[in-house]
């Protein structure tokens, strides 16, 4: 038998992220469409990473719309084998698209990217007021 887990507190992400606009459990052909993807804070910074293994740096497209960012994917493979008496002809269409809502204490203007061994790396700064602030002893008058 399978614990149910129960949250309390809700995850820092879905309150600084919200929800991705296109649900978990979306499936096309009985399998998952989407890729899985990790995001993580630091102390001046969020990440987020894609798993995308066989993509490439060029089928990706990144847009920041307002405080929308969407990571998409459109990927086509035609694949024709010829022999003696038959062709065969396979195509295969690989796409996806994910949107999150960025928290209004991320610097949008210096978002970066970068691509590495099958996973999409999506740096978002924070802006200077809302990182981590080193502790500091104040002074009793």
């Amino acid at each position: 038998m399978l614990a149910k887990i129960n949250r309390t507190y809700p995850s820092i992400f879905d309150d600084f992220f919200g929800t991705d606009r296109y649900p978990a459990n979306y499936h096309r052909n009985g399998y998952k469409s989407l890729p899985a993807v990790n995001i993580s804070e630091g102390d001046n910074d969020f990440t987020i990473e894609v798993a995308a293994p066989g993509l490439e740096k060029k089928d990706f497209k990144i847009d920041l719309d307002n405080d929308s960012l969407t990571i998409a994917s459109i990927r086509e493979d035609n694949n024709q084998e010829t022999h003696d008496n038959y062709t065969r002809r396979e195509f295969r269409y690989n796409n996806f698209s994910r949107s999150f809502t960025l928290p209004e204490l991320v610097d949008a203007g210096n978002i970066t990217a970068s691509h590495k061994n099958g996973v999409l790396s999506v740096n978002i700064p924070k802006k200077e007021e809302a990182k981590a602030k080193p502790a500091r002893l104040i002074a009793i008058k």
